[in-house]
Order: C-alpha cells, then sequence, then structure tokens
C-alpha cells in the first residue's frame, strides 16, 4: 500500500516507473536519484565545456538554469510552478523595495509562501513525508532570497551598523534577473541545496572563484596568489570520488541497517509495555543512528555535483592542499564522535545554520537562541514534531551550556579523567540527541506523547533541573558566533 500510494501521488515525470518497480524504490526518490546522477555528469561537462575561459558568465547562468528548471520539472512536474512563482515575486520585491525594508518583505514574502505550501502539505498528503516533496526545493530557495536579500540591505547600509561578517558579504549593487535566477534555480542545488553565499557563486561563475579562495595573507597584510593564478583550475576529481565513496557506503548501511530499525517501532505499543526501559533506549539509539545515512547521502551527493563543476573551493589546508568543503553540509565524523549538543548543531545541515545565523542569529537583540530555534522549526514546516524538536532543544541546549561550564575544567587534569569524561559526554550526548529529534521523525503529535511518555520525559526533566540549578554563562560583551548554529557558545 505504502509504496503504491507513494507511486501513485507522484506529480514528476513517470518515464522512470519501471525502474522504480524493480528496485522497489518510490518514483521520486528513483526520478531524485537519477537527476542528482546526471546532473554529476552534467557537472563535469560544465566544468570542462563551459568553462569561464570559454564563455561569458551570460551563458554559463543561462545554462545552469535552464538545466536546474528542467529537473525541477521532471521531478515535480506542475509543483514546480511553485518554485518559479516564489522565485519571480521575490525578484520583483528587490527590485521595488526600498533599501531599508527589502529584507523585511523578502522574509515575509518567501517565509509566508513556504508556510501556505507547508500547511498544504499537511493536508495533502496526511502526514505522508515523500522525499523529494516540493517543499524541499522550496525551502531552499527560501534560504537563498532571504540571505540574498539581507546581503543588498547591508550592501546599502553605513558599514560602521554591520557585523564584519556582513560587510564580507554585503552585495553593493541589486542582481540581474539571469543572475538571481541562476543562484536561486541553478542545476548544482535546486533539488536538495545547499544554501551557498551569493557573493561566492557569482565569483564562480564568472570565474573569480579561484583568486579569492586560494590566496594567501603575505607580508604587511597583503595578500598573495600562491601561483594558483598562473596554473590550471585544480582538479575537483578526487574530492568527488571520496565523496561518492562516503555516497555508496551510505547506501550500503542503508539497505542493510536503516530498514531493520524502522522508527516507528519505538511507538508499536507491544514494544513499549513489554520491553525493559534500557532495551527501549537503546533501540531509540540504534535507530536514530540508522536514520542518519539517508541525510548523509543526499547531503553529500549534492556536495559532489558542486565541485565536479568546480565549484566549492574552500582554500588551501594545513598541507596545502585544495580544501572542497566550501559549501559541505555535513561532517559525519564530527557527528558521530561529538562530545556535545552544540558540536553536533554546528556539523548537521551546516548551511542552514549559517543561513539561520546571518538572517536571525546575528540580527537579534533578545532571545537569539529561542528565536533562532523557531526559526528553524517555522522553516522546516508545520509538522507538530518539528516545534517538539526545536522547543526541546532549548532547554536541553542551556543545560549543556551549564553543565560543560560548571564540570568540564574538573576533568582535564589527566588523561584518563578526561577520556573517561568524553565517554560520557559522548553516551549522553547521543541518547539526547536521539530523545530531541524522534518527534521530528514520528511527526504527529499523539506519537511524540506516546514516545516522550515511553521515555519518562526524562531528558525534558533533567535538563530544566540542570540549567535551574546549574550557574549559567555570565554576561559579557557580545560575541559573533564563528560557525553555523553557534547561537550556543562553549568554553
Amino acid at each position: 500500500m505504502g509504496e503504491e500510494s507513494v507511486t501513485h501521488r507522484t506529480t514528476g515525470s513517470v518515464l522512470l516507473s519501471p525502474v522504480s518497480d524493480i528496485v522497489g524504490v518510490p518514483l521520486d526518490q528513483v526520478n531524485f536519484l537519477v537527476c542528482q546522477i546526471f546532473g554529476l555528469v552534467l557537472a563535469f561537462w560544465f566544468r570542462l565545456s563551459l568553462s569561464h575561459r570559454r564563455v561569458g558568465p551570460v551563458v554559463r547562468h543561462a545554462v545552469v538554469t535552464l538545466l536546474g528548471s528542467c529537473f525541477a520539472i521532471f521531478c515535480f512536474g506542475w509543483y514546480a510552478s511553485h518554485l518559479f512563482i516564489l522565485v519571480l515575486a521575490c525578484y520583483a520585491i528587490m527590485v521595488m523595495a526600498s533599501q531599508h525594508n527589502i529584507q523585511s518583505y523578502s522574509m515575509i514574502a518567501a517565509m509566508g509562501y513556504l508556510t501556505v505550501c507547508q500547511v498544504s502539505r499537511v493536508f495533502i498528503f496526511n502526514y505522508g513525508i515523500l522525499s523529494t516533496d516540493f517543499s524541499g526545493p522550496l525551502m531552499i530557495v527560501t534560504q537563498k532570497i532571504t540571505t540574498l536579500a539581507f546581503q543588498v540591505h547591508d550592501g546599502m547600509c553605513k558599514e560602521e551598523t554591520l557585523t564584519p561578517e556582513q560587510k564580507d558579504q554585503a552585495v553593493v549593487s541589486k542582481p540581474s534577473l539571469l543572475q538571481y535566477l541562476s543562484y536561486n534555480l541553478n542545476f548544482f542545488s535546486v533539488l536538495v541545496g545547499p544554501c551557498s553565499n551569493y557573493k561566492d557563486y557569482v565569483a564562480f561563475i564568472e570565474g573569480r572563484h579561484l583568486q579569492h579562495r586560494l590566496r594567501r595573507p603575505g607580508a604587511q597584510g597583503m595578500s598573495v596568489q600562491n601561483g594558483w593564478d598562473k596554473m590550471p583550475s585544480p582538479s575537483p576529481v578526487g574530492a568527488v570520488v571520496h565523496k561518492l565513496l562516503i555516497c555508496a557506503g551510505c547506501l550500503v548501511v542503508f539497505f542493510s541497517v536503516t530498514k531493520a530499525f524502522p522508527i516507528a517501532y519505538n511507538i508499536d505499543p507491544h514494544f513499549i509495555t513489554e520491553t525493559p526501559f534500557p532495551t527501549r533506549l537503546a533501540y531509540a539509539f540504534v535507530s536514530i543512528q540508522a536514520a542518519r545515512p539517508k541525510f548523509y547521502f543526499a547531503w553529500t551527493l549534492a556536495d559532489a555535483v558542486h565541485n565536479a563543476a568546480g565549484y566549492g573551493i574552500k582554500g588551501l589546508n594545513e598541507k596545502g592542499e585544495v580544501s572542497w568543503d566550501l559549501i559541505s553540509n555535513i561532517h559525519i565524523w564530527e557527528i558521530e564522535a561529538t562530545t556535545s549538543f552544540k558540536k553536533f548543531i554546528d556539523n548537521w545541515n551546516i548551511q542552514t545554520g549559517i543561513w539561520l545565523k546571518f538572517v536571525c542569529y546575528d540580527r537579534a537583540s533578545r532571545y537569539r537562541t529561542a528565536l533562532t530555534f523557531v526559526l528553524s522549526a517555522l522553516w522546516h514546516g508545520v509538522y507538530p514534531g518539528y516545534y517538539f524538536t526545536f522547543l526541546t532543544a532549548i532547554p536541553i541546549t542551556m543545560a549543556a551550556r551549564a553543565m560543560r561550564k560548571s564540570a568540564r575544567h574538573h576533568f582535564l587534569s589527566f588523561r584518563a579523567l578526561k577520556l573517561s569524561y568524553d565517554g560520557v559526554t559522548w553516551a549522553a550526548t547521543q541518547l539526547t540527541i536521539c530523545y530531541t529529534v524522534m518527534p521530528f521523525l514520528l511527526l504527529a503529535v499523539e506519537p511524540t506523547m506516546q514516545y516522550y511518555r515511553s521515555m519518562y520525559f526524562h531528558v525534558h526533566i533533567i535538563s530544566v533541573l540542570l540549567a535551574l540549578s546549574l550557574p549559567g554563562r555570565s554576561r559579557g560583551p557580545r560575541t559573533q558566533p564563528h560557525n553555523l548554529n553557534n547561537n550556543v557558545k562553549e568554553d
């Protein structure tokens, strides 16, 4: 019933229906995967045949926009019109709005349209999630529209009112329609993102990306090009192959492990009543761990597509090698080995964290952490489970910060003590994350409350008690978070 229902609801192309039937994977996911693989091939072609040395930026902008639009129509059919309507409407706002209101109007329009579509998704699909549902690309476009609107607003403000990061990312002139469409609808990111910096994207299209990213500081504040400006563009093949191997590993785990530990079993009545609490806790941990590879796969493949086109150079690493992680959306090892709730947030869906920091956290005068979590929940959608997750994260964040500040320094004197502390905090962090994100996957109110009751609300109770009983961070001068979701700072 499930697979047939999903296939029936597909609004995109049905050309690959036989493939979907053979492999037993919903047609939406087959369309997505085929487009991404085809996009990988096209990205290599784009880099080699349409490089900035061969054609001008107008041709490059036009080609990536056309291909991205075709991908959207292939995957979503008439639902792709939502993308085009939102992008064109927000470009009209950018052209006509004043510098003081451009970011506000764009935020209201983009988030409002996204929310309307999310509401319709709940009622139309009745809590059925399609992995390539049209709201996913809308979410990415919303990030890009609002990011660019704030950058244009910053470009027209007095520099003394901006943070160093805002000055660096400010856009001093409004983009042309073609640039705007290319940024929002390019085939590298139209299906799964991620959102990237507009200035980085335009520099890549115009061929200025290498000179900007591969220079190093020289004497007396001068920049040196390291000779990269005299050499051919660095090859992304190594980085792409490495990321494709990660994708292959994620697929193996998904088909061998993920399907063996369904999330829904956490709220099975027989499982809850007949299974001891430690066993239920262990199953929750395993099932959440097993649910991650599909996200790892999608984000890593998207990163590989960008790299294949020559986009994504971050700079030179400590070995003097080119790093292709500028727009990476996931750091898998850091997530799996993290001993901190904050570090998990910092390394998960990285570009969304950067967006939240740029448009909300850095600009809010009060309640920055709470407002950032609320915006994140609104952006994700209207499923109640999302709100349970992000609202639960607020006291956990406060408790983790207070606990780290109060206890960590007591365990740093001896290596064995530090290792023991790391082991305990790793287990506590991973179990807390499982508890926090479970409603995100269960979606509805009743399954979420059923799970919370089976867990005796223990994380809620512990986090609130810790947040209230332990001393918080002393208030000092407002500092700028270093990375993405750094709305929680640690010692």
